[in-house]
């Protein structure tokens, strides 16, 4: 029972987190929706990882504004960063599976854990930036290159704090999330 309602925290976490934008210079800003989507994936491992983002999706393609501020499924389908939110579901799925696969032995030391929390981010996020170029590139009729350009380039110093931050935060709760998964 505590793993579904860990599910509709992280669930509505990711949610609450459409609200948080920081604006930064060059006309760029911040959410901290991808961090959260692998931060859960990560925490609640695969399947509830998975599901937590599946109910995120289900929650703005309803049309409640989750994200960053729109809603609708046409959002995920047709929008330019619908690859982006299609990917938040892979990334966790994938990043919640290393760290279950490499996690499970009894015997690890904090450098191990450290590297596989870092794996698992690096992975989740490289998932979410090919979903989201695809995706853009797809949706708006733009080249690859430029959409590499658009999505990918100007997010890599964020996106190594928001990756740091995660490592921090999966070495800090991840032994304590799983006591009750």
């Amino acid at each position: 029972m505590s793993n579904y309602v860990l599910t509709i925290f992280f669930a509505s976490l990711l949610c609450a987190c459409s609200f948080v934008i920081i604006p930064l210079p060059l006309g760029i800003s911040l959410a901290i929706q991808d961090m959260i989507a692998i931060l859960n994936g990560i925490l609640l491992g695969a399947l509830y990882g998975g599901l937590s983002i599946l109910i995120f999706l289900f929650i703005g393609g309803i049309g409640l504004p989750v994200f960053t501020g729109k809603g609708g499924f046409q959002i995920i389908l047709n929008g330019p960063t619908g690859g982006i939110l299609i990917g938040y579901f892979f990334g966790a799925i994938i990043a919640g599976l290393i760290t279950k696969i490499f996690m499970n032995k009894k015997n690890t030391n904090n450098f191990y854990e450290y590297f596989i929390f870092t794996i698992s981010t690096l992975i989740g996020f490289v998932i979410i930036f090919i979903f989201g170029i695809f995706g853009f590139s797809y949706n708006t009729g733009t080249e690859l290159q430029k959409s590499i350009y658009v999505i990918l380039i100007p997010f890599i110093p964020v996106t190594i704090i928001k990756s740091i931050l995660i490592i921090l935060i999966s070495k800090k709760f991840y032994k304590v999330v799983k006591n009750y998964l």
